[in-house]
């Protein structure tokens, strides 16, 4: 994972090596994994996900930083990961994928509504320190 910063940096300039690879450290031992796309050995496209439980849907996905390279985008690469995540949260047996998406970011909202997600609700937030943001 630490190996493709650089993709995720697409997403998180200000992401250094040493804050990724402790979240990582933090992130792995509670489900998370990454989905990676390559052309060669480039990274082209590049999806977090963790597995989990909640009460109103049980056994969930979650996407978390979905990024396909703006040199790599409508060729089909964001479909190949979504396809994926789909047949892996049917194959562990979860009731739902979840994501957010910003609310300005209408390119994200069209891809995904093509790809039959559909907003549930809102994701609020309390800002606690903006400064620690990534």
């Amino acid at each position: 994972m630490l190996g493709q910063i650089e993709v995720m940096q697409h997403l998180y300039p200000n992401l250094t090596l040493e804050k990724y690879e402790f979240y990582l450290q933090q992130m792995i031992p509670h489900n998370y994994k990454q989905l990676a796309v390559f052309d060669g050995e480039i990274c082209v496209g590049l999806s977090g996900f963790w597995t989990a439980m909640k009460l109103w849907t049980g056994k969930y996905i979650e996407i978390d930083n979905f990024i396909v390279h703006s040199d790599h985008r409508s060729k089909g690469i964001g479909k190949v990961m979504t396809d994926y995540i789909d047949t892996k949260a049917r194959a562990e047996g979860c009731t739902a994928i979840v994501l957010d998406a910003f609310t300005g970011n209408f390119t994200a909202h069209r891809f995904y509504y093509n790809q039959g997600y559909v907003p549930k609700g809102f994701h609020f937030i309390k800002m606690l320190d903006e400064d620690g943001l990534t």
